[in-house]
């Protein structure tokens, strides 16, 4: 036999310990907690988060209004008004776009978004339109395709 094999009977109970009952007991006068200070005090816990007068943690951190996207898509954007000097029934992609200078970088899939104003009839191939883009492509004559 070892000592950790060592357990209490089945279905025992542990006594309560008698806090404030005299030297005998062990746990008397100041009862464990100490001779003087805050954590001997009688209603002694203090509240959660309280660090001693010091300005606690969830006053220091900026409130968080949102929490941010795991994984967030990230698009390059063009707007509908950048397209208004592109040829009538070209084909506008993201590789196009990139051959005619308009659009500088590659961020990930083309979105369009539908500020300023086209007359000029498109194919345009994109992975997303605003609802606003949408309706100024194909009021001007144009067609709008969403590509995976």
């Amino acid at each position: 036999m070892r000592l950790e094999d060592a357990a209490p009977k089945a279905g025992s109970q542990k006594r309560k310990r008698r806090v404030g009952r005299g030297i005998a007991a062990g746990q008397g006068a100041s009862c464990g907690f100490g001779m003087r200070g805050q954590k001997s005090r009688s209603g002694r816990p203090t509240r959660p988060g309280f660090e001693g007068g010091q300005m606690p943690l969830y006053r220091r951190i900026p409130k968080l209004k949102h929490f941010p996207l795991i994984n967030r898509q990230h698009y390059t954007i063009i707007n509908v008004g950048d397209l208004a000097d592109l040829a009538k029934n070209t084909e506008v992609n993201l590789a196009s776009l990139m051959d005619a200078g308009i659009i500088t970088t590659d961020d990930g899939p083309l979105k369009v978004l539908g500020h300023g104003d086209l007359s000029v009839a498109l194919k345009v191939q994109a992975a997303a339109f605003t609802a606003t883009a949408k309706e100024k492509i194909e009021a001007a004559g144009g067609t709008c395709e969403v590509v995976g």
